[in-house]
């Protein structure tokens, strides 16, 4: 026996169920608590860092508007600040000096790194033991290491005059000459930092692919050629960002002059940070020190975008 068909036009039209409307709103919500999530546990990292990094930035802007000594009720002078900056002969040595020390950590400091990294990556053994005592300084707390060198700089007692008195030679008065204070604060600088900058050189030389320096062997190409044409084409980008953040650091030296020299001899090593510490803690005018601080800040700032500018593409070339 069949079963009777009913055709389909006869059957009552029924409206299609909305598709899709609540679990819409699920999923937003499902994504709105992945969002919150995230956000919750960045909180406290974004109120740490606006608090000690950005809340700085904004009460020093303020504070070199003010004439204040931080216990007294401040008082608002304008740009009077940085008149009397301008009106201090001992800024412009100060920016001098600091642009000299910079030179010459870029002369002796930046290439060295490079240099100690790329003989690490030749040396078949030895490798680790050279790793550990080029970024051993890094270990050393930094005024600790300072200190060390203010004895190693002694003109009586230390060991550089001591070892070259073996041989006939000095005393040499390294810190208290105007004309060899500054090179030995860069030399002490450059030996203190250039451990991070080797690990770092090091980290990039293992990024290069090894078929490059094969060809080039077969060719016949010596270790400079090799380093020339293969090597440093591969670094490029990250030696301009070295070159950029040791600009930085550079114009911002404070505890080699202050802890070897103070400044001297004949105020040869007073650098702009040194300046501003005297302004804040010899001399008691913070609008000043935050005066110089900001405008360091901003010449930085200008500097660092100006290099960003010119070397966009130096990168992918």
């Amino acid at each position: 026996m069949s079963t009777p068909t009913i055709p389909r036009e006869s059957l009552p039209a029924v409206a299609p169920a909305p598709v899709g409307k609540r679990p819409l709103r699920v999923n937003r919500l499902r994504a709105g608590s992945r969002h919150i999530a995230p956000a919750l546990f960045l909180l406290p990292t974004v109120l740490v860092f606006g608090l000690f990094s950005w809340w700085p930035i904004i009460r020093s802007l303020v504070l070199s508007f003010q004439q204040t000594n931080l216990v007294e009720p401040a008082t608002w002078v304008g740009l009077r600040n940085y008149q009397t900056l301008l009106d201090d002969p001992l800024l412009g040595k100060a920016v001098w000096n600091t642009v000299v020390f910079t030179g010459l950590a870029l002369l002796i400091g930046f290439p060295l790194p490079l240099f100690l990294a790329v003989l690490m990556s030749e040396l078949r053994r030895g490798g680790g033991l050279m790793r550990v005592l080029v970024y051993l300084p890094v270990a050393v707390p930094p005024v600790v290491a300072v200190l060390m060198w203010k004895w190693f700089y002694d003109p009586d007692t230390g060991l550089f005059n001591e070892v070259l008195g073996k041989v006939g030679l000095g005393p040499y008065p390294w810190l208290q000459s105007a004309d060899t204070a500054m090179t030995s604060l860069v030399v002490e600088a450059t030996w203190a930092g250039a451990g991070g900058a080797v690990l770092i050189y090091l980290a990039a030389l293992a990024s290069v692919p090894t078929e490059l320096y094969e060809a080039a062997e077969l060719d016949g190409a010596s270790v400079r050629r090799r380093l020339w044409h293969v090597t440093l084409p591969h670094m490029r980008s990250i030696l301009l960002i070295m070159m950029l953040l040791q600009v930085i650091n550079t114009f911002q030296v404070f505890t080699e002059p202050f802890v070897l020299t103070d400044g001297g001899p004949e105020d040869s090593t007073v650098t702009v940070l040194l300046l501003i510490y005297r302004y804040a803690f010899v001399g008691g005018d913070y609008g000043s020190a935050a005066a110089l601080s900001v405008s360091l800040a901003a010449v930085l700032a200008v500097l660092s975008a100006i290099y960003l500018r010119l070397t966009r593409t130096w990168g992918t070339k």
